[in-house]
């Protein structure tokens, strides 16, 4: 079997700004959910089985509480905000299994997903749906790889290897170092994308690295003054690598059976009239018709 594993909370953001405006019969706006749950039957459409989507019940998690900076639901738009459960619920009257994540993210979710079915000998391939930089730790040589559904992208570990010039397992290390403002930490001053992966590309881990650039066994431009904000600032960096370290132990996920899908919960028809999404009914009922 193959398992699809989705970033619900990147779907509904990507779709918010991508598709055109829709407010249903109560003044709601519902485009964003209506998009998201036309790409999940899509998904099923192309052949999937084993379906997982992980959503951002709430935007904070543990990890503001470790750095004041990271990032909240303050600013978002109410329009998208108040799409968040509605995803939720949509879902699973589609009868697609949604992991709504409070404590932890989705991308915690994703990881934990992606560990379970990588461990399950059942599973051919893992496929985490999200182009995110933070889910490439996730891949796992040609067994767990990420998809970007949108630009029809399979990236392996030799592919995130290829595009951040690191393992899949430094990439902590390395938005430890370059920083990631979507979440709200910036890095260390100086280190930048090609000196990140050049120095963790040959160390793999902070903690590799020499503390005087003499030992260090690669060139990188102006070496000198990035060695010492690394020593400067290794509390820092260490504080960062674990906001960009996903949890794979603490989501609750159930199991790989679980994520089959069988057909619509209860509640399709009435969403779908909700959504003014009436138009995915009948390729829902095609789709269990199969099952």
């Amino acid at each position: 079997m193959e398992v699809h594993l989705v970033d619900g909370t990147y779907e509904l953001f990507r779709h918010y700004f991508a598709v055109p405006e829709h407010t249903n019969r109560d003044g709601r706006e519902v485009g964003a959910t209506r998009g998201v749950l036309t790409s999940m039957v899509a998904l099923l459409e192309e052949g999937a089985t084993h379906v997982g989507v992980a959503t951002d019940h709430v935007v904070e998690s543990f990890r503001n509480d470790l750095y004041d900076g990271y990032k909240t639901g303050e600013g978002i738009e109410p329009a998208l905000r108040s799409q968040f459960e509605l995803l939720e619920e949509a879902l699973t009257a589609a009868g697609i299994t949604v992991w709504p994540l409070v404590e932890y993210e989705a991308d915690d979710g994703l990881a934990a997903a992606a560990a379970l079915a990588d461990a399950d000998s059942r599973v051919k391939k893992v496929f985490v749906c999200s182009p995110d930089k933070d889910l490439a730790q996730c891949v796992r040589g040609t067994r767990v790889v990420q998809l970007d559904r949108r630009q029809r992208i399979v990236r392996d570990a030799a592919g995130v290897r290829e595009k951040f010039g690191v393992d899949p397992a430094s990439i902590p290390d390395y938005l430890a170092l370059v920083g990631d403002t979507a979440d709200g930490f910036p890095g260390l001053p100086g280190w930048g994308a090609k000196s990140s992966a050049t120095v963790l590309g040959h160390y793999a881990h902070l903690e590799k690295i020499p503390a005087t650039p003499d030992d260090w066994e690669v060139k990188v431009r102006g070496a000198a003054k990035l060695a010492a904000t690394l020593e400067a600032q290794r509390e820092d960096a260490l504080l960062f690598r674990r906001l960009a370290t996903l949890v794979s132990e603490g989501p609750a996920v159930g199991s790989v059976d679980d994520w089959r899908w069988r057909g619509p919960g209860q509640g399709l028809e009435e969403m779908a009239d909700y959504l003014d999404a009436a138009n995915l009914l009948p390729r829902i009922e095609r789709l269990a018709a199969r099952v």
